[in-house]
């Protein structure tokens, strides 16, 4: 049965005046919040976090304004480089192996994030936030598992990804036509992605305009840049980029959408805007893909191209201006965020991963790192953790790019496998030099926190099963 979610006990947080960390009175308004998570954008892919040459990145005007009024973590990370692993996280403040999601779902899966698991949104709702969800789901596409059934209002989107769909370059008769599902209903099938972009910014902007006079929490997980890539006529062969920086310009567009219907509903000094991506770049699609910058690798593996993404958040009068971080931080860190923010009580009954932003968003003086170690597995296996500035690789295979593909087809992996790797992130973010034979101390300090990991969470690489991880969701027999 379904646990009901309970009212607040009290109110437990009040508003911190930005850059000082003062304790303010609490508005009457509770603050809105809106997060956008763009699918497989590189770390380099926008303008304020990118190494490469302007001519050859996409244009961002509206993520680099955003930025300049707001604060970028250099530093942020996902749980998993891969769909659903990395939404399961986002949305509820535990690693997504936790909550035993792992991987990408797709049509045949008779599971997904377990109801019994409080999303962002279901913590919202307890404090009477009005909630919706536009786009890319992905934790589960049958009835149970879809986002009106985890504490949103409204959902319009796709329930797993854009490529899950006839027209796969290497998959031509696995996937049955794409639905888009309004509520619970489908109510297309392949849709024209052309539009997708315009759709959800459209309605992330009614929604926005309709809930003005009470709090709101929105979630858009935009379908693009996720090949198959699809722009509308408004940005198609508009900004000399190829069709990539044409897809990336659109969607930076559909931000600048969100942002100024918070502007014109009154609403900039009330609400917090987040944009991140859910993994880095998918690099075998080539001039499809995005870039991670010198950063190694890209989506599906544990290294800095896969799991480091660009992360703003603007937040007028409340969030100091033009601001950078690199305390290390990751999504599961926005739900005790958010909820704090807005005075609501995760339940007690679950370990939540995640830890309080705030401090290091309102750039708090000497605010610690919320985060002793970070966690980084793909699948079960635990490939690497983050400690401070070092970063630790166990010994792990892992998919390495052997030749790019274009123009929509895939190019070729290889396996490798990696040696245990001990890495300065602040003197060597490409994890180019190994330093654990020169490091045996900070070796056998990090792996304490390995040992850590493998009795909660489990590890496949060494047949261990972790003893605090909670179920997946299935599907009822009759």
């Amino acid at each position: 049965m379904r646990r009901q979610v309970l009212p607040m006990l009290m109110l437990v947080v009040a508003a911190v005046a930005a850059g000082h960390g003062a304790v303010q009175p609490v508005a009457q308004r509770l603050p809105n919040f809106v997060i956008v998570y763009a699918d497989d954008l590189g770390y380099a892919d926008i303008g304020s976090f990118s190494d490469l040459p302007k001519a050859k990145r996409p244009a961002t005007p509206n993520l680099d304004r955003m930025a300049a009024e707001g604060v970028r973590l250099t530093s942020f990370y996902v749980a998993q480089a891969v769909c659903s692993a990395s939404r399961a996280a986002l949305l509820t403040g535990s690693y997504s192996n936790r909550v035993s999601i792992s991987g990408a779902l797709n049509h045949t899966a008779d599971y997904g994030l377990n109801p019994d698991e409080m999303t962002i949104a279901e913590v919202l709702k307890t404090r009477g936030y009005a909630t919706a969800m536009f786009g890319k789901w992905h934790l589960g596409h049958r009835q149970p598992f879809l986002p009106l059934h985890q504490g949103f209002d409204e959902y319009l989107g796709l329930p797993y990804s854009n490529d899950m769909w006839p027209r796969h370059p290497q998959q031509k008769t696995f996937y049955p036509d794409l639905p888009l599902i309004e509520g619970d209903r489908v109510v297309k099938l392949d849709p024209d992605q052309s539009q997708l972009t315009t759709m959800y910014a459209e309605r992330a902007v009614k929604f926005i305009e309709g809930h003005r006079n009470t709090p709101f929490f929105l979630y858009v997980a935009t379908a693009m840049p996720h090949v198959p890539l699809f722009v509308s006529s408004k940005y198609k062969e508009r900004t000399g980029r190829g069709l990539y920086g044409d897809v990336v310009a659109e969607l930076d567009w559909g931000v600048g959408q969100i942002l100024d219907a918070v502007k014109r509903a009154g609403l900039d000094n009330d609400t917090l805007v987040v944009f991140t991506s859910d993994n880095g770049p998918w690099l075998s699609y080539g001039n499809h893909g995005g870039s991670a910058g010198h950063f190694r690798e890209g989506k599906g593996t544990a290294f800095e191209g896969g799991v480091r993404v660009p992360f703003v958040a603007r937040w007028p009068g409340r969030l100091p201006k033009g601001t950078a971080a690199r305390v290390p931080a990751m999504t599961i860190d926005l739900l005790p965020t958010i909820s704090k923010l807005a005075g609501a009580q995760v339940s007690p009954d679950r370990i939540i991963d995640g830890r309080d932003l705030w401090p290091v968003l309102s750039g708090e003086k000497n605010a610690p790192p919320p985060h002793d170690v970070l966690y980084f597995y793909w699948g079960q296996e635990l490939h690497a953790v983050r400690s401070g500035k070092w970063k630790l690789h166990l010994p792990h295979p892992y998919q390495s790019l052997e030749a790019a593909g274009a123009d929509g087809a895939p190019g070729k992996y290889v396996r490798k496998d990696l040696e245990l790797s001990l890495y300065d992130l602040e003197a060597d973010p490409g994890e180019t030099q190994n330093l654990a034979a020169a490091n045996p101390d900070v070796v056998a300090t990090v792996m304490k926190y390995v040992e850590q990991a493998r009795e909660d969470l489990g590890d496949s690489l060494v047949k261990r099963s972790g003893k605090n991880v909670r179920p997946v969701g299935r599907v009822p027999v009759n």
